[in-house]
């Protein structure tokens, strides 16, 4: 499993419920840097898998969860353990960042 859909009706069982930590990224179609983000995370999430869930959120079509994350520019990528923000990377700078992200959840 590489990345997932995660929208208000399983952030629940997805994020907060989940065994793993959870890299949530929330991202729109119209965002330019959302897809230059998107392969690093794929290659990232097939990396750990087992170890850390990734998921994305589609701003658009989940709007209360945008807000929730006060999400005022995107890319946006959470760090999650449970209901615990562990951590955010705001836009995309490379691989660098999102790695010492995934690394930080797996050895937190």
């Amino acid at each position: 499993m590489s990345t997932m859909e995660i929208t208000e009706a399983n952030f629940e069982d997805e994020v907060t419920n989940s065994d793993l930590p959870v890299i949530v990224d929330l991202w729109a179609p119209w965002c330019g840097p959302c897809k230059a983000l998107s392969p690093v995370l794929e290659k990232l999430a097939e990396e750990y898998d087992g170890k850390v869930k990734v998921g994305k959120i589609n701003i658009d079509d989940n709007p209360k969860l945008a807000e929730a994350f006060q999400a005022r520019s995107i890319p946006m990528v959470v760090g999650m353990k449970g209901e615990d923000v562990e951590d955010v990377v705001m836009g995309f700078r490379g691989e660098p960042p999102l790695r010492a992200l995934f690394e930080q959840l797996v050895e937190g």
